[in-house]
């Protein structure tokens, strides 16, 4: 086996520092909870959706062109029902410049105005040496919780209503991303441009979403049947 090529290296990904929060792991509370036997619900709850952005429904063919995307196949109409539906945030690693040339790329304008919020790598909490360096970034949900604006989207707000384990989903191309809260996670096959992919893995979790929302306790649902995709329709 060789040595790594000059863009393995640039590529590879280090663990953050801990002025970055280091690597996080799910703390006993989340473990607990995620244990509370999910009831069926007669209605569908709403659902907080995080949804990534490079590698789940957008791949970048070329650096130099950073506003040029391939949107993953039924990008649009996912979206479109998502935002809808529930309450969306977008959630992406990339610097916030890349953040809003892929929301453009995928996003009428009207849409946009739905997501509660957009955010990027100015999110994470990551000291000024990791944020220009290519870490591993952790999308801990916590911090989405705990935003005034975020929190306050929750439609029963007012009467109580708080976005937790039991209500949110991440979705994201990466497991290791999810590491703080790992049975809110759906994780998806990366996507690397091909616009004639094989299996309609967004159909699926447009599907499972629904899925969820007619259960009590979302992490619990998962954990004992995490989503699946299928590499092609059954």
């Amino acid at each position: 086996m060789g040595s790594p090529s000059a863009r393995e290296k640039r590529d590879e990904k280090v663990y953050p520092s801990m002025a970055s929060g280091g690597i996080p792991d799910p703390t006993n509370d989340y473990l607990t909870a995620s244990n509370i036997v999910s009831q069926s619900l007669q209605q569908p709850q709403n659902l907080l959706v995080v949804i990534d952005l490079n590698g789940t429904l957008l791949f970048r063919p070329s650096r130099r062109q950073p506003a040029k995307f391939i949107a993953r196949p039924n990008t649009y109409p996912f979206l479109k029902y998502c935002i809808n539906t529930f309450t969306v945030v977008i959630w992406s690693s990339a610097k916030p410049e890349n953040v809003k040339n892929m929301c453009d790329a995928i996003l009428t304008p009207d849409l946009k105005k739905q997501v509660v919020a957009i955010w990027g790598r100015d999110k994470f909490g990551l000291s000024k040496a990791d944020y220009v360096t290519r870490v591993q970034c952790y999308k801990r949900l916590t911090k989405l919780w705990s935003d005034n604006k975020v929190a306050k989207s929750h439609p029963q707000w007012a009467e109580g209503g708080r976005w937790d384990q039991t209500n949110t989903v991440l979705i994201d191309d990466s497991l290791e991303k999810g590491r703080s809260e790992p049975f809110n996670l759906v994780e998806v096959p990366e996507f690397f441009g091909d616009e004639k992919e094989v299996g309609e893995f967004l159909p699926q979790v447009h599907d499972f979403l629904n899925h969820l929302s007619m259960h009590s306790n979302v992490s619990a649902c998962m954990r004992a049947r995490p989503f699946n995709a299928l590499l092609a329709p059954p």
